[in-house]
Parts: structure tokens; sequence; C-alpha cells
């Protein structure tokens, strides 16, 4: 029975042309084929002039070469295999414009054409960023896969790669700015960045990785890490490694004027109080020393203001201070970079209670990105109206598939169904929310699968639909774990988001399910984990990491939950009725409980020979309300039953609260 709904998803996802997880159409090929030429230890080359986030792109490339065949081209401008360049800056390229041998990219944005001229495959850029997409286009289709390093998905190798003749691309991006937001980042991410980087902080050395897996995805922005951690603070080197990578950064929510919060909670006494009212020439300062920072980059301020650690300003909806804030910030922004305001992008973020200052009335420059927010449970709380989509500056998203706050922090693990995540984004594009979309990953692990399918959605949303949809799940699963295990692992993996989307860990107890819901719930987790341990033994050794990050664990991990939070419930109604039984169930959630804290440390300790130690240390277990501020995870509180013939032993060994004895049957 598995094994044929496996084989009817694979059937169903074959209807349509083989699909690949590559952006462009495949044109790289690993035998000779008609119209395909041999590229035969292959040299890269490029003008100086270009962008050092296209050298550094090259870079990577000559490394991906190597790690797939085993020889790292060397570098040759004068004649390459592989001719990279941008429009407006190769020479040759804009040569090849003008005699029509490639399309006119002027004006595109972030577009690039790969196309065999002569005996060169060619990769142009309409800009710096569309030819660093058309590197990594090729990096992906010789067998990189984007999260090699990030998911640990291994490298092909192959002895000989071919080209097809022909011009390929994938257009220019529907949204565009697209990003993630590292948030949350304590224990998990703060735990794994000491371990492996060394420091307390995010560096340079750790933001360049992240700064690569959002380009190999074909991203451009990114809000860094920020309870903590102070981005620009930090390490100078920070916000010089973005510039170089390509990438705009931004600052959350929360942030204005390109100040991290830590930047003022370090020195609250010497910048004084957050609010604009009685402080407002030290936060004035506050905001231009940001702004003077930021100049000469791509990157988007965030302007208006929320209270002090991202709280409410106040109980009332003041509209007139905050006009008034946002008309200074964008005074500073016109002062400092001796320009109009309006060509520093900017965005105003509607999260929370800042909707309300719409809803009364309050209006920004057309030429700011108004960002509408999702309820921090996935779904979009307000889309533009006809009139307000002629806005210059558009519309943003603000999305979550992590979140911290009330009813309870959503952090642990992957909770979003795929299929709710396509609806909300759809239905965020075709309501006109197109100029920005950006995500808060938390820790960025476990989350990569949403990562991947909200930033290939954001390139093109109309690209799959819901009679396709787990098409995108199964090219993700057969670059990540090869093509003949693809399907099974699509099937598992959307399963396992379904289900870990009824209810998250953190809100899950022994009161969620009746006990015969619960049962029902708890056999699907376990013919979940046999597929995925069946399918786990089958796999190639070298993708056995990736597979335990992205689909094992996940499974397991909640699954376990749900076997603990059973075991409780039924062992407390057993005991009410004096049930003797109700002793075995207690045993059980005791083993389920010490099997999570198994879990977590084999994530940490084994997968990758311990690459991830820390990004599994985040509580789960325990909340009563929505902080996880308590020390640990506690196993969930249960009740004995005993024979009265027990009594002395047991009133020595069970705490008073937990007791009920029960008379032996017959006696």
């Amino acid at each position: 029975m598995i094994r044929q709904t496996s084989m009817a998803l694979c059937m169903s996802l074959c209807l349509i042309a083989p699909q690949t997880a590559k952006a462009a159409d495949q044109f790289v090929t690993f035998q000779p084929q008609a119209e395909t030429w041999q590229l035969q230890q292959p040299t890269i080359g490029y003008a100086a002039r270009e962008h050092s986030c296209v050298q550094l792109a090259a870079a990577n490339l000559q490394n991906d070469f190597q790690q797939v065949t085993g020889q790292k081209p060397a570098l040759n401008e004068a004649a390459p295999t592989i001719l990279i360049g941008t429009v407006g800056v190769n020479k040759q390229i804009d040569a090849w414009v003008k005699q029509g041998l490639l399309p006119n990219l002027k004006g595109k944005t972030e577009k690039y054409i790969i196309k065999t001229i002569g005996n060169q495959l060619v990769i142009a850029g309409s800009d710096k960023r569309g030819t660093v997409y058309g590197i990594y286009e090729l990096s992906r289709q010789i067998g990189v896969s984007p999260w090699y390093y990030w998911a640990d998905v291994p490298v092909e190798k192959h002895a000989d790669l071919y080209i097809q003749k022909g011009e390929f691309t994938d257009g220019e991006p529907a949204v565009r700015y697209r990003g993630l937001f590292l948030n949350d980042e304590a224990p998990c991410l703060t735990s794994w960045v000491k371990n492996t980087f060394g420091t307390d902080y995010g560096d340079h050395n750790f933001y360049a990785k992240v700064f690569e897996l959002i380009l190999r995805l074909k991203g451009n922005y990114l809000w860094p890490a920020m309870w903590g951690w102070a981005f620009y603070a930090d390490d100078p080197e920070n916000l010089k490694t973005a510039d170089a990578m390509g990438i705009m950064m931004g600052t959350s929510h929360h942030e204005p004027m390109a100040r991290n919060h830590q930047e003022y909670a370090r020195d609250r006494k010497g910048w004084g109080a957050w609010n604009y009212s009685t402080n407002k020439d030290n936060l004035d300062r506050f905001f231009r020393e940001g702004i003077e920072r930021m100049k000469g980059t791509d990157d988007i301020v965030t302007i208006g203001m929320r209270g002090d650690g991202d709280e409410a300003m106040g109980n009332s909806t003041d509209t007139k201070l905050l006009e008034n804030i946002i008309d200074n910030q964008r005074r500073i922004i016109k002062e400092v970079t001796k320009r109009p305001a309006k060509e520093t992008p900017q965005i105003w973020a509607l999260y929370k209670e800042v909707q309300d200052y719409y809803d009364a009335g309050l209006r920004v420059p057309d030429d700011v990105t108004v960002l509408l927010c999702d309820d921090n449970w996935g779904n979009v709380r307000r889309l533009p109206t006809a009139e307000e989509q002629k806005r210059k500056g558009g519309w943003g998203l603000y999305y979550h598939v992590d979140y911290v706050g009330a009813p309870r922090n959503t952090k642990w693990i992957n909770v979003t169904p795929t299929q709710n995540m396509w609806e909300q984004l759809q239905l965020a594009y075709n309501g006109g929310i197109q100029k920005l979309w950006i995500l808060n990953v938390g820790d960025l692990k476990p989350m990569e699968y949403p990562i991947q399918l909200f930033m290939d959605m954001a390139w093109n949303p109309q690209k799959y639909n819901a009679d396709n949809l787990l098409c995108h799940t199964r090219a993700f699963c057969a670059e990540s774990f090869g093509e003949d295990q693809a399907c099974e692992a699509a099937s598992i993996l959307n399963l396992v988001s379904k289900y870990n989307g009824r209810i998250t860990s953190e809100m899950l107890d022994a009161k969620t399910y009746t006990t015969d819901e619960f049962a029902r719930v708890v056999a699907e987790y376990q013919a979940l984990e046999a597929r995925a341990l069946r399918q786990f033994i089958t796999l190639k050794p070298e993708y056995q990491d990736a597979y335990r990050q992205i689909i094992l664990f996940p499974v397991q991990a909640m699954g376990n939950i749900y076997e603990m939070y059973y075991a409780q419930a039924m062992n407390l109604k057993l005991a009410e009725q004096g049930d003797p039984e109700a002793n075995c169930w207690a045993e059980r959630c005791r083993q389920a409980f010490k099997r999570d804290s198994v879990l977590n440390l084999q994530y940490n300790k084994e997968i990758a020979s311990g690459k991830w130690d820390g990004m599994m240390t985040q509580k789960h277990i325990s909340y009563t309300e929505w902080h996880d501020w308590f020390p640990a995870d506690v196993c969930p509180e249960l009740k004995e039953v005993v024979h009265v013939t027990d009594i002395s032993a047991w009133r020595l060994s069970i705490p008073t609260a937990a007791r009920t004895p029960v008379r032996p049957s017959g006696r």
C-alpha cells in the first residue's frame, strides 16, 4: 500500500514534462546528445572591471567544477571556454548584443542569458546580480546544489560535461527584492556559530555563507540576526562583505535607519530613552549615524518606529508623532546621501499594531514600499486595494516560518504545510504584493524546504499551481537525495509538513486531542517514520546526512512528541480510573521524553560528523506561556497507580501529588 501510494504520487507528478530543480531549461548533460559539445578542460574568463560579486561567484564556479570533475578551471581572460560578462561592463558582451548574437539585456533586472556562441559558453547578465545568477545556474546544472553547505547535499561527480547548443534563461524576477530574516537566533544559531566560527556574534565569515546561499537561491536581500547580535557593530567587515558579494542589507520591522537594536540596547544610558517625544535629538543622531554608515551601498532603509525591543510605542495610535518621525528620517536620508530621499529605497513595515496607524490614515511618501505582514502563523492579514496598488513604491510581504510571541513561540521545527505557504504567497502576489518579500526563517535550519519554496515563488510565483505544486517538492528531493529517491521522499516531506502543521510542538499537550484522536495521529506518524527509515537505508551513503536533516529528523522528532503527550494523556486517564496500566503509559511517556533529547543530541553530534553542533538546542516541551525562558525541557506530569500491598515502598518513592493507590482486584 505504501509503495502504491508513493508510485501514484510519482505518476501524478510526471504527467507533465519531468521537472528539475534548475531554473532555466536543462543545458548541461552528462552524456553526448544531438546538438551538444563537450566542455573539456574548461577555462573561465571575465573582465577585470566586473563587480566583486561577479568575480567571487566565478571563483566559486571554479571550485564547483573541481568538486564535480576533479579539475579546477584556470582563469583565461583572453580566450576562455566560459566567458562571463555584464552588459555595459564586458566589451565582448556588448559587441555580441550589437551584432544581434545576444538579446539586448539593457534595462532588464537581474536577468541572465546563457548561450553557446562559437566554441564558447557565454554567461551574460543585465546587471551584476543577473550575471551572478547565471554563474550559479551553471553550477547547479553541473551538480552543485544551493544546499551543498547548509544541508550537506552531496555534489554530483561527473567525468564528462556536455553543453546543449542554444540560448537559455529564466527571465526576470517577479518580486524585485527577495530575502531572508535571521531571527530569534538564541540558543540555536548562536551556539552553532560559537562552535563553528568561534565568535559570540555573526561575523563576516558566517554571513558570507548566508549570502552565498541567498545568491544561489536567486535572492538579493537580508535582514540580519538581531536578538543579541549587531550586524553593523559586531564586525565592521560584515557590511563590506555584503556589499562585495552583491547582497542588499536591511533591518527588521522595528530597527529603523540601518541601525541594529542592540546598538541602542547596549548603551541605553548613553542614548537615552527610546522615546521620540522626549529624546528626539539623541535618536536623530542615532539614525543619522546609521545612514552615514550605509551610504554608497544598495541597502534598503527601514523607516518608522516601534517601541523599545519590538514592542508598541504606546497604548494609543499617535499618528502625528509617527508622521513627524518619518518626515525627520527622510530629511536625514536626504542630508546624508546628498540626494532626494526617494532615490534611497525605503520600507515601512505594518507589523502588528503598526497597521493601526495605516488604518487610522497615516500615509508615507509614494516612493516608500509599504510592507504588509502575515498573522505570524502564515496567513496574510491584508491585501492592498486596487487604488492602493498604484503606489510607485509598491507593496511588500513579511512572512513567518519562525515566530516568537503569543500565544506560543514556533522556533523548534518546520510546521509550515507546503500547500498553505503556496496558497498564501499566490494570494499575496495576485493581490498586488510584488515589490519585496522577506521570510522570517529563525535560525535558518531546519527551514530548508520552506526557504527553497519561498525563494522560487518570489522569482516566478506563476510556475506552480494546485495541480503541479508537488512537482516542486519532487524536484527539490531529486536534487537533494537523487532522482531514483525523489518520489518517495517528496511524498514523505509533503506529509510531514502537513502533519507538523496541525499544531506546533510548543502548543501541543495531553489535552489537544481525545485519546482516540491521539491514537490515530500517533499511528500516522509511526507509519510515516517506518517509510522514512525504509527509504533511509536504501539511500547512497553520501545522501544520508541531508536526508536526516530535511526528512528523517522532522518525522521522528515531531512524531515522538506526539507519542509522549499521547502516553501522558493515557496515563492520566487510566490513573483517574485506578487502572494499574497507567504505569505502563507513564513509562512510555518518560521514554519518549528521553528519546527527544537523544534525537536532538544526534542532530547536534552525529549528522555530518557533528557539523551542526548546537543547532538543535531549542526548548520545545514545558511551555506555559509564550516565551521560552524556562531553564530546560521538563517531562510532563504523570501519575502512578499502585497496589495497597506495595504501599510502604511506594510512599517513599512517589511524590504525594502523584499518588493514586488502588486495592488489588478480588480482595
